[in-house]
């Protein structure tokens, strides 16, 4: 019986690498992605950050129930962790699995098709954790994200994930050298380190700016990109190898500010103050020329009044962010914020979020500006697009191979804000 299979992913980096490792190690093993109308398997890996993302999730969960009419659906991630009998009710077809194991679960599913394939052949799978089971080629994107760490010893008020994804954990220093050592050698050009709580990585004493100084030597030209890292866990280390790498570490970080209030910010449980984060922005643009920062901020937040929105409008400002990550607040149900009497109204959040988000494109543009005249080293995700190191999109020549790397000027923005090469 041959397996046909079709993935949909929800949220965050993390679930994208988990999601392409459960395809890489499907593909490897003989089966086909294809389609929810014709396939026989339908993973969905589901997110819960937000009310929104969980809408999507629950839509997504019946679309595949609706449109794969013989298939068995493992459902799993961060939303059906949290509520797995949500799911399960929504079909007898559907099998709910925690992250840890699906790969368990797939190997069974394989073996069970071998055993079954009428041409009387039962050869062996390759193992889930495999080098071999390489997410490259067309079915995945062409810069790669290496999962390094999991799970969240916070406990921010707002944020079911750490709940969900259970206490923070790293994975082996070896084991992530020999992934990227390996997709360096298949010609990927860029790898993007990826966690939960990225900074929070420890194998033994050593720590992410540790890990990055030891990839930089036992790699030559893959150029690695730090997803998202709390303000709080960039050591001192950290700037200096974006600095003295010359383009290897992307000169680009995406620190989650939440809010600029100080109120709000202890009311959330951010370890840190509107002041401390001011001061590590502006130290990180001294140390590090053209240095792009992006951010996560929440609007709407219990209690937030409009004085203390407009500190943070005021902490965007001053930081000059490239990229604002606009998230409205949503309940979850299970945190402390949820529980609070003073929710903001809908309407206000719309607003707020509005207002945010138009500064969050006036600062994007002037940094664009700002980047006018310089060279980037371009990575080529598709035909006419690539992506610079300081994470934006850029128009390249349509002749460009996907996965290719040019060294471009940028001599001018679109009437959109695209920087063109």
């Amino acid at each position: 019986m041959f397996m046909n299979f079709s993935i949909i992913n929800l949220g965050c980096k993390v679930n994208r690498v988990e999601s392409d490792s459960f395809g890489a190690f499907l593909l490897s093993n003989g089966a086909c992605a294809t389609s929810l109308e014709f396939a026989n398997l339908v993973i969905v890996n589901t997110c819960t950050v937000t009310g929104d993302a969980e809408k999507k999730t629950r839509k997504a969960v019946r679309r595949a129930v609706r449109e794969a009419k013989q298939a068995h659906i493992v459902v799993t991630g961060c939303a059906a962790a949290i509520n797995p009998e949500l799911y399960k009710a929504l079909s007898p077809r559907i099998c709910v699995i925690p992250k840890g194991l699906v790969s368990e679960y797939l190997e069974k599913q394989l073996f069970i098709n071998q055993a079954m394939d009428n041409s009387g052949h039962h050869g062996s799978f390759i193992p889930f954790d495999s080098s071999t089971n390489e997410r490259i080629g067309d079915s995945f994107p062409t810069r790669v994200a290496v999962k390094i760490q999991d799970g969240c010893n916070h406990a921010c008020t707002y944020c079911i994930v750490h709940t969900a994804r259970g206490k923070a954990w790293s994975r082996n220093w070896d084991a992530i050298i020999d992934e990227v050592v390996a997709l360096e050698s298949h010609g990927v050009k860029e790898i993007v380190l990826t966690g939960i709580d990225l900074g929070s990585y420890r194998f033994g004493k050593r720590r992410l700016s540790d890990l990055l100084e030891e990839l930089l030597t036992k790699t030559s030209k893959v150029r690695f990109r730090i997803s998202s890292i709390e303000p709080c866990s960039i050591d001192k280390k950290l700037p200096e190898l974006l600095l003295s790498s010359r383009g290897r570490i992307c000169r680009h970080l995406h620190l989650p500010l939440q809010s600029g209030s100080h109120k709000v910010l202890k009311e959330m449980n951010r370890p840190y103050s509107r002041d401390y984060y001011l001061e590590l922005c502006e130290n990180l643009h001294a140390e590090i020329p053209q240095l792009s920062l992006t951010t996560d901020i929440i609007v709407g937040f219990p209690g937030e009044t409009e004085s203390e929105f407009k500190e943070t409008l005021d902490v965007a400002t001053k930081v000059g962010f490239s990229k604002i990550h606009v998230f409205r607040y949503s309940k979850r149900y299970g945190t402390p914020a949820a529980l609070r009497s003073d929710q903001i109204s809908p309407e206000i959040i719309n607003r707020r979020a509005c207002e945010l988000s138009a500064l969050s494109e006036n600062l994007r543009i002037a940094f664009a500006q700002s980047l006018l005249g310089t060279e980037e080293l371009v990575v080529v995700e598709k035909k006419g697009w690539g992506m610079t190191e300081s994470y934006y999109h850029i128009r390249v020549p349509e002749n460009f191979e996907p996965g290719s790397t040019h060294l471009l000027r940028i001599h001018e923005l679109d009437s959109l804000g695209v920087l063109i090469s």
